[in-house]
């Protein structure tokens, strides 16, 4: 007969987790549903709760299902490390485990192959399910309906969750749903740990993101030949298709993305962060062995490639978290729950946009391990990844019901080109990469963009990626508002300057200084909107203590429109207006 656990064996609790862990004993319900960002604790909240279970009797065995089988391996290894044995072998041909386990580890994929089996498993012992990552049990009908017909009868039921909501309207087992005064169906949580929660307590690093834009130029299967640049208003076809030139391995942007980003490693490693490591996400198989070649082009080093229809994929990610190597390349293996603490530079390689994928990939890069680290994380200026980087902190429930809205990017059509991992796409076969070219175009910090004078001939890109590798979120926020407020003085002296030369004066917006009149570009005039936009919420934010984030949504709010990373000259100007009336 296999031991209890001894719970003296767990760290301390942090402070959600105990709040967290009170609330679900004293409510003794069937189902609890924890909300927490990744990097903060969810695995261990949930391995105590079992600990609590298995040692007052409640329960006989563990069940937990896991998204992949890596995370199986990973759950196994990290309850053993506190007295709880899973099995990570289990087959469903096996009918019970084995009495040296508590229980087992399984994946839904495996639930939904057999549910039968897995139903008489949990009608023989009272069982505790512990379902990780539970917005996957509605990634297809025979998942949920698997998952529903094994588990209905289990004893307890804990559902886990960084990202609670979905693209698609499948409701997820066991999740309550409430309807609200809009009419629509919202998931409910009974505990939420959001990511600006665990950012206020140490518990998550302050994520820095650094967009490149860059001019694209590739050939349509017509033989037409365009050019467009990132970041840039332009059709959802045309944002699609200069996205992708621009990941294209073959062109000059990814070479000038990772070098700058491998820059950024070095002076993490250099500065605090010894084994900082970086991750690259790539959209398929073809472009990650390319990306690996690339990397060992600009650094002289190895990278070490992840591919999930590899054997021994997880021994080689374990690999990796404990060695001091440079760079990881992937595909979507690493992208939800895979634990490397070490990972601290990301570079967004891949056509993959919905919220979802974008948090859970950019949760990777979170896991605190000492005060002061930082992320940094390398994207396109593409609009909507520039929102998605802008609200972080934004708490999301999967809504059933909701109106069909355009998102500015043809999701279905990227989702498609996501749903493989092999070479070509759909996507790829549409057009010819003929160069692409990358530029650092801004910094987003706390939902605020700061621009970072690629066209407009303010601070070189060198600055940014030389922000000292240990940094308080606060400490972030302090060095981006100054070295604004740098470039805002710079650009005034200049057209000060410039107006005293020639006479013309210059045109004032919002009560600051403008260039003056002659031709600028739509990209020009929404750099410097942008700064003077940031800095006037930096002045509100030193005037009334309000986090930089809640002031630009209140500014949404207000005036309407996407963060302004996004928004039109037209928005941008009404929210420098609106502001000064706060």
């Amino acid at each position: 007969m296999v031991a209890m656990p001894s719970l003296e064996t767990f760290p301390p609790l942090r402070s959600w987790q105990r709040k967290a862990m009170v609330d679900y004993l004293r409510r003794r319900s069937d189902d609890f549903m924890a909300v927490a960002t990744p990097g903060a604790g969810k695995t261990t909240f949930a391995l105590r709760i079992a600990a609590e279970l298995l040692n007052d009797g409640s329960i006989d065995a563990v069940t937990v299902v896991a998204p992949t089988e890596h995370l199986k391996t990973q759950w196994a290894q990290s309850a053993a490390r506190v007295g709880i044995q899973l099995d990570a072998a289990f087959r469903n041909a096996d009918l019970h485990s084995s009495a040296d386990f508590h229980g087992a580890v399984v994946t839904y994929a495996q639930v939904g192959m057999a549910p039968q089996v897995h139903r008489r498993r949990t009608m023989t012992r009272r069982t505790f399910v512990i379902l990780d990552e539970i917005h996957h049990a509605g990634d297809s009908r025979s998942w949920g309906d698997g998952v529903k017909a094994a588990f209905e009868n289990a004893t307890r039921r804990l559902m886990l969750t960084g990202t609670p909501f979905r693209s698609d309207e499948n409701p997820i087992p066991f999740v309550t749903y409430e309807r609200g005064e809009d009419g629509l169906q919202r998931s409910r949580a009974d505990s939420v740990y959001g990511y600006a929660d665990a950012l206020r307590d140490g518990v998550v690093r302050p994520v820095i993101f650094l967009a490149y834009s860059g001019e694209t130029r590739w050939r349509t299967s017509a033989g037409d030949e365009l050019a467009a640049r990132l970041g840039e208003p332009m059709t959802q076809d045309l944002v699609a298709q200069a996205w992708r030139t621009a990941l294209d391995p073959t062109g000059d942007w990814m070479v000038q993305v990772l070098r700058a980003a491998d820059a950024r490693l070095q002076v993490k490693r250099a500065g605090g962060m010894p084994d900082a490591g970086g991750l690259i996400i790539a959209t398929d198989q073809q472009n990650a062995r390319s990306y690996a070649k690339l990397i060992e082009r600009v650094t002289g080093e190895k990278a070490v490639v992840v591919l999930s229809d590899d054997t021994g994929a997880s021994a080689r990610i374990a690999a990796f978290a404990a060695s001091d190597q440079r760079w990881l390349v992937a595909v979507r293996m690493v992208s939800e729950g895979v634990d490397i603490p070490r990972l601290a530079v990301g570079v967004y390689a891949t056509s993959a946009s919905t919220p979802l994928y974008f948090a859970q990939a950019i949760g990777r890069f979170v896991r605190a391990r000492r005060p002061g680290e930082t992320a940094s994380v390398f994207l396109p200026s593409v609009p909507h990844l520039l929102g998605l980087a802008s609200e972080m902190e934004a708490e999301r429930n999967h809504v059933l019901g909701k109106p069909k809205e355009d998102d500015g990017l043809d999701d279905a059509l990227l989702e498609r080109a996501q749903q493989t991992e092999d070479a070509s796409d759909e996507l790829t076969k549409r057009h010819e990469m003929l160069s692409a070219t990358a530029e650092l175009d801004q910094v987003i910090f706390d939902g605020a963009s700061f621009g970072t004078g690629a066209l407009a001939g303010t601070p070189e890109e060198e600055e940014y990626l030389g922000l000292p590798g240990l940094l308080t979120a606060d400490q972030v926020a302090t060095l981006l508002n100054k070295r604004q407020a740098d470039q805002l003085a710079a650009q005034r002296r200049r057209s000060t300057a410039t107006a005293g030369a020639d006479g013309s004066g210059g045109a004032r917006v919002a009560g600051m200084t403008a260039a003056p009149p002659g031709p600028v570009s739509a990209g020009e005039r929404r750099v410097v909107l942008r700064r003077q936009l940031n800095a006037l919420v930096a002045a509100h934010h030193h005037r009334t203590g309000l986090p930089h984030g809640k002031i630009h949504a209140e500014l949404r709010r207000i005036c309407g429109g996407p963060p302004s990373a996004q928004a039109t000259i037209e928005q941008l100007e009404e929210r420098i207006a609106t502001v000064q009336t706060l």
